[in-house]
């Protein structure tokens, strides 16, 4: 199968010679949506030169001129002879040496964002070794103090599509029941874009939904049923005692 040369470098020169849209440019080179944005915007790709595939005999500029004639084609690219039966590339992805130190922070990344993701899937999302992740994991790595979660497709060690497909497909596996939050982590940035927001009630009255007024109640009908007692006269009014029962006392102490 045909694989496109140097495809960021690609999609900054469709960016800056063609009038393709986000879409059509992402679904040629391979990359995000939001990736192709970001070169637009500047954020992505600063200081990449721009390879211009016509020239390197990899599109017809007739692909460029039907796409920008039409936003939902897709453009296809070039035949190339060369390219059959070509070996899918097996192994750890290679990282060339000046991302090897931006590893670690993909991977505590990764395992703080994504804890769904095996080893074996984030060992070939940034090109690690196993035992690397279970450090980062365990915190027992070297560098483990210094080292800040980054997200390996802003250091431009894997895709955005890339790491939709791996957290879909670590999805599939679990089928426990999970909130938004949890859902939000499992789908691709597109799908978590849309969904709405999950109501909550406000952090100051957490933990009160089961709250009653069942005792303020019972206190309120013994507040009533106390009005509701008979004052007509002033020994009930006032709680006195009996007379005849204090003067028989006073006569027993005489005696």
């Amino acid at each position: 199968m045909a694989k496109l040369l140097h495809p960021k470098a690609t999609a900054v020169w469709l960016v800056d010679n063609t009038t393709l849209n986000f879409k059509q440019i992402a679904d040629f080179t391979g990359y995000h949506e939001l990736e192709v944005q970001g070169i637009a915007d500047g954020d992505v790709a600063g200081g990449v030169k721009g390879f211009d595939p016509v020239a390197n005999n990899q599109l017809e500029q007739e692909e460029i001129d039907r796409a920008e004639k039409d936003p939902l084609y897709k453009m296809k690219l070039k035949f190339n002879p060369a390219a059959l039966d070509e070996d899918k590339r097996r192994g750890p992805r290679y990282t060339p040496l000046s991302k090897r130190q931006d590893r670690p922070a993909a991977i505590l990344w990764l395992v703080k964002f994504h804890p769904e993701l095996a080893d074996s899937q984030i060992s070939k999302l940034v090109g690690t070794t196993k035992p690397t992740i279970q450090s980062i994991r365990e915190r027992t790595h070297w560098n483990i103090q210094n080292i800040q979660p980054i997200d390996p497709v802003a250091l431009g060690l894997c895709r955005q599509s890339e790491l939709d497909a791996a957290v879909a497909k670590a999805a599939k596996k679990q089928d426990a029941v999970m909130n938004d939050d949890e859902r939000r982590k499992l789908v691709s940035t597109e799908q978590s874009l849309g969904m709405e927001a999950e109501p909550r009630l406000p952090s100051a009255i957490e933990g009160l939904e089961t709250f009653s007024l069942s005792g303020s109640s019972r206190d309120e009908d013994e507040e009533k049923k106390a009005a509701r007692k008979d004052y007509s006269d002033a020994d009930s009014f006032f709680n006195l005692p009996d007379e005849s029962s204090d003067d028989d006392d006073e006569d027993d102490d005489r005696k």
